[in-house]
């Protein structure tokens, strides 16, 4: 019988987790494909629309800076969409936009000065209009990568003109969380492989062959293209670190790094 691989994937979704095994052929495939369909339980294809924010807190133009700033704080949020008449998204406003609209500490203004112009000042009057905006259907890959290039920590979810969500560093960060496994108990390690075709199929069924049951596995690049960094969690109680070194070391790898976590 043919040895193969076992991978977890565990997905949240709007009504708690699905959990979807894929059994990998050991020596059979060159590159591991995860691919994740909308299921029963509300749907995970790692598309913006599963980790985004839905019914996002908003102002309008008309907001007054003071109340936008209290709102912020109330709801614990660092931006807030802008949206018009119609529901149509017309710009978005950022603590920084509001702290920097509020008089200098060293003004010549008294308080009540300093209060009647900051009443008077709207969120029209320093929100960025120019807005990156991403749709439901956008990767988060794609998502991550447009906030990376443009140094910004959050993007609204349109369909149209309407706002529908809005999609942050935080939930980028929650996802790779659970990519890497990070909040499953088990044995973590870390290899340098070379570039070459079934190398994930050959650690994959490596680890199978020794029980261990692999929760999460990612790929990096290497310090040069002839080299990649794979890491590999496996579940807790499957597979010792002593199996797991041996099983690569039979492969002709070294293990970088491994660690109980």
């Amino acid at each position: 019988m043919k040895s193969r691989a076992s991978l977890v994937a565990t997905i949240p979704t709007d009504k708690g987790l699905h959990q979807r095994q894929i059994k990998v052929p050991k020596r059979q495939i060159d590159v591991l494909v995860y691919e994740l369909r909308p299921t029963d339980q509300g749907g995970a294809d790692m598309l913006v629309r599963e980790r985004m924010t839905r019914h996002p807190v908003t102002v309008s133009p008309n907001t007054s800076v003071p109340e936008a700033l209290d709102i912020m704080h109330r709801e614990k949020v660092r931006r807030l969409p802008v949206l018009g008449k119609r529901g149509q998204l017309v710009g978005i406003v950022l603590e920084k936009d509001l702290l920097y609209a509020s008089p200098s500490p060293a003004t010549s203004l008294n308080i009540y000065e300093m209060h009647y112009l900051l009443a008077k000042l709207t969120v029209a009057e320093v929100m960025s209009q120019d807005v990156i905006t991403v749709d439901e259907i956008t990767p988060l890959e794609e998502a991550a990568r447009i906030m990376a290039d443009n140094m910004i920590g959050g993007l609204p979810v349109v369909r149209g003109d309407q706002l529908v969500g809005i999609i942050t560093e935080t939930d980028l960060f929650k996802t790779f969380l659970e990519m890497l496994g990070a909040r499953e108990k088990g044995v973590r390690l870390t290899l340098e492989v070379p570039d070459q075709r079934g190398m994930l199929a050959s650690i994959t069924g490596a680890i199978a062959d020794v029980g261990g049951d692999i929760v999460s596995l990612s790929t990096f690049w290497g310090e040069d293209l002839t080299t990649g960094v794979i890491t590999v969690k496996v579940r807790e109680g499957t597979a010792t670190k002593r199996q797991l070194v041996e099983a690569m070391e039979r492969l002709g790898l070294e293990v970088e790094d491994i660690r109980e976590t």
